[in-house]
């Protein structure tokens, strides 16, 4: 069986669940190597998982590394994905695709320039939550979609005060949260034709947590928290968004989609496993059973607090057989420069004070084959994996 050769780049904390999975989870990829500036944090990863250590320059030299997967922090993502699509290396990414929205165009138009692949995530939406809720909606289960609202909130200043790239460009509450909501509209609706927002700016901080070691400092994050806006698809549903990273941090997720023949809601995006309830005339909230594998569980070993992340990965997997295959893959540049898009147009329209209208557009991205369940067999996830083939 042909696999692709994978490399991974960024040994920090998301890289765990993601080293575990693509070497033990998908049978399409072989990884070859992980590589990260610091060499503590490659070491032991290196230690744990099996997977010699490179260079960065060895990587782009190897000619049979095909793949590579970058987990850098945003910050880093523009110089990182810019250098790997030089050197002739597809490349799946690490939400976002990097920190501006013209140096992400710029990354989707040389990956197209050069024929090579370029893929971001988030993947949750590869997931059994939400392609169940695609399976329902393709059906016909809520007649015509009409509109669909999105929430979510935490303490996104607070959670800078120990994740301190949210302190930086690329850090804020709708680019590090609001995109998982934003990527589920798009890969169940399709393209945004406009944008409308409101942005307020975030608030000076200051530090609360004794332990992480700024205690009496304060700052403020360079992007702002506290979003809300309207959205107009192509498809001429209507959408609202509401990202509240100024609140507290018990965490409320809300995904609704409305239709003319019922209402879907759904769970939280930023896993694999959100549910599904269907309402419909007449009828009491229903849980539906998926229809696809990639819950989230089983994984693969004994489960550790690390395996937050679940089934991540599954999207460079995805796009690791399409490489395969010769077809387009789900998780593109093109919906994620989409998705940050909406965003940044939520910035423009807040600051302009005047509807957005959107420059770039995507192929919503086919569905997955439905009845691929979650079955763990000699360590392999095998059910689940048959559905990203074609």
């Amino acid at each position: 069986m042909e696999k692709i050769k994978t490399a991974v780049i960024g040994c920090g904390m998301i890289s765990y669940i993601y080293i575990k999975n693509l070497k033990n989870l998908f049978s399409v990829i072989d990884l070859a190597g992980i590589c990260d500036n610091n060499a503590e944090s490659a070491r032991e990863k290196s230690e744990l998982f099996g997977v010699p250590v490179m260079t960065m320059e060895e990587i782009k030299a190897d000619p049979e590394i095909r793949l590579a997967v970058n987990l850098t922090g945003p910050a880093a993502h523009y110089t990182v994905i810019r250098e790997l699509l030089e050197a002739g290396k597809n490349v799946f990414t690490e939400k976002t695709l990097c920190v501006g929205f013209e140096q992400a165009k710029e990354l989707e138009a040389l990956a197209r320039e050069k024929g090579l692949y370029l893929g971001a995530a988030p993947d949750t939406f590869l997931g059994a939550g939400l392609q169940t809720a695609r399976f329902y909606i393709d059906r016909g289960m809520i007649g015509e979609v009409t509109s669909a609202c999105a929430a979510v909130n935490r303490a996104h200043a607070l959670n800078s005060e120990i994740f301190r790239f949210i302190r930086n460009p690329g850090g804020g509450f709708a680019y590090d949260l609001g995109i998982y909501y934003v990527t589920a509209l798009l890969s169940l609706l399709g393209p945004v034709r406009k944008v409308n927002g409101f942005v307020s700016e975030s608030k000076e901080h200051a530090a609360r947590m004794l332990r992480a070691g700024e205690f009496g400092r304060s700052w403020k994050t360079a992007d702002d928290n506290l979003y809300a806006g309207s959205l107009l698809f192509e498809n001429g549903a209507v959408g609202t968004l509401h990202f509240d990273g100024e609140s507290i941090d018990e965490e409320q997720s809300s995904l609704v989609i409305y239709g003319t023949e019922g209402i879907l809601k759904l769970g939280d995006p930023n896993t694999f496993n959100g549910s599904v309830r269907l309402i419909r005339n007449n009828t009491q909230e229903t849980e539906m059973p998926f229809t696809h594998g990639f819950t989230g569980s089983p994984l693969y070993g004994p489960e550790t607090i690390a395996d937050y992340g679940q089934h991540r990965g599954v999207g460079a997997a995805e796009m690791a057989w399409a490489m395969i295959g010769h077809r387009p893959h789900r998780a593109s540049a093109g919906l994620a420069l989409h998705a940050m898009e909406v965003i940044h147009g939520l910035d423009v329209s807040a600051e302009e004070e005047k509807v957005y209208h959107m420059t770039t557009s995507f192929d919503r991205p086919a569905p997955l084959p439905a009845g691929y369940t979650d079955r763990i067999m000699g360590g392999m996830l095998l059910d689940a994996e048959g559905s990203l083939v074609n």
